[in-house]
C-alpha cells in the first residue's frame, strides 16, 4: 500500500472566476486573481492499494456518498490514468473551516488531493502540472497549489493544457490581513458549479460580466504588484458585486447573501468612512472576506464581531503553497 498526506489552503479571489467555457474540463471564460489564505487548511490522506472494489472516501469525518463520492473517485481516476495504475484508494479529507459554505473549501480539497494522490502513486508533478490536475477537480483549486498572490490563466487550448495558475508574488510580497466573517456556517443551498451554469445560461448580465472582466483583472494585477490596497480593494469590490449581479439577474434569481452579509458590507463601508482601509469581497456564498492592512486586522475583526448575526470571525493573511507532509 502506498500513502501520502498533503495540505493546501483555501484562497479568496480578488478578480473572480465565474463561468465555464468547458464544464467537463473546468475551463474558465476569464482569468482570475486570488490570495492563498494562511490557516484555512485542508488535509488529504490518500492510500492506494487497498483490497477494495471501490474507493472509500471520508469527508469531514463521514463517509461520502452519491455525487460527492463520485466526484472524488472521478478525480482519482485521472491520477490513476496518468500513473498507469488502477488500485483503489482509501481517502480521508478534513478542513479546519466550514466546508461548502462559500470559503473555497473545494479549492483546498482538490489541491490537497492532487498533491497527495499523485505523490502516493509515485508521480512527481511540477507545480504547473499539479495546477492543471487540481483544476479538473475544482476550477479554483488550480490557484491553491500556489502560495501568496496567484493568477489563473484561462488558456486557449481545447484540452485545457494551458489553463493553469502561476504565482504573481509570494506571500511575503504584501503582508495583508484577511478577516472572514462567517454569517452562516451551514452548507449553501446552491453550489458554485450550479450557480455558474445558471448564470451563464439564464442571466442577461453574463455578457456584460465578460466584457468588463479583463479591465478588472489588469487593474488588480498591477495593484498587487504595486501593493496598492485602495485600487485592489475598490476594484475587487466592484468585481464581486458584478459577479453576484449575474446571479441575481438569472432566472430564477440566485441570491447567496443573507441579511448579515449585507450588514457586514455596510460595516465595512463605515470602517472606510472612519479612516480604516478595509474592503470586502464575497465568493459564491454568504460569507464576507475583508481585506485590510495586516496591522489593522485585529481592529477590523473586532468591529465585524460586533455585527449582529455574525457567527464567527476567522483571521488570515497570505499563505503558502500546497505541500506534502507525509509520504511512504
Amino acid at each position: 500500500m502506498t500513502e501520502a498526506v498533503a495540505t493546501a489552503n483555501a484562497n479568496v479571489a480578488l478578480a473572480k472566476y465565474w463561468g465555464k467555457r468547458d464544464e467537463s474540463l473546468n475551463l474558465p471564460y476569464t482569468g482570475s486573481i486570488s490570495i492563498t489564505l494562511a490557516g484555512l487548511t485542508t488535509t488529504a490522506r490518500v492510500r492506494f492499494g487497498a483490497a477494495r472494489v471501490i474507493d472509500r472516501i471520508i469527508m469531514s469525518g463521514r463517509e461520502a456518498e452519491g455525487l460527492e463520492a463520485q466526484r472524488v473517485s472521478a478525480f482519482l481516476d485521472l491520477v490513476r490514468q496518468r500513473a498507469g495504475e488502477e488500485p483503489r484508494a482509501e481517502v480521508e479529507v478534513a478542513s479546519n473551516f466550514p466546508v461548502a459554505a462559500g470559503l473555497a473549501s473545494s479549492a483546498s480539497t482538490f489541491a490537497a488531493l492532487a498533491l497527495a494522490a499523485s505523490r502516493a502513486l509515485g508521480l512527481s508533478l511540477s507545480p504547473l502540472e499539479l495546477s492543471v490536475l487540481a483544476r479538473r477537480g475544482s476550477g479554483s483549486a488550480a490557484r491553491s497549489i500556489f502560495g501568496g498572490y496567484v493568477e489563473w490563466q484561462p488558456g486557449q487550448a481545447s484540452d485545457g493544457s494551458d489553463s493553469y495558475a502561476v504565482q504573481l508574488a509570494p506571500a511575503q510580497h504584501w503582508p495583508l490581513g484577511i478577516v472572514a466573517a462567517i454569517t452562516d456556517p451551514g452548507r449553501k443551498r446552491v453550489g458554485s458549479r450550479e450557480g455558474m451554469a445558471q448564470g451563464l445560461k439564464r442571466s442577461p448580465f453574463f455578457p456584460a460580466w465578460l466584457q468588463s472582466h479583463d479591465a478588472d483583472l489588469e487593474a488588480i494585477r498591477q495593484a498587487v504588484l504595486a501593493r496598492d490596497l485602495a485600487t485592489a480593494g475598490l476594484v475587487a469590490e466592484s468585481n464581486c458585486l458584478k459577479m453576484h449581479a449575474v446571479s441575481l439577474a438569472s432566472s430564477p434569481p440566485l441570491l447567496y447573501w443573507n441579511p448579515t452579509t449585507v450588514a457586514v458590507i455596510q460595516r465595512v463601508h463605515q470602517l472606510r468612512e472612519e479612516g480604516t482601509q478595509a474592503y470586502f469581497t464575497i465568493d459564491a456564498g454568504p460569507q464576507v472576506k475583508i481585506i485590510c492592512p495586516l496591522a489593522e486586522r485585529d481592529a477590523v475583526a473586532a468591529a465585524i464581531r460586533r455585527v449582529p448575526g455574525v457567527h464567527d470571525v476567522l483571521l488570515s493573511e497570505p499563505g503558502d503553497e500546497a505541500r506534502v507532509v507525509e509520504s511512504e
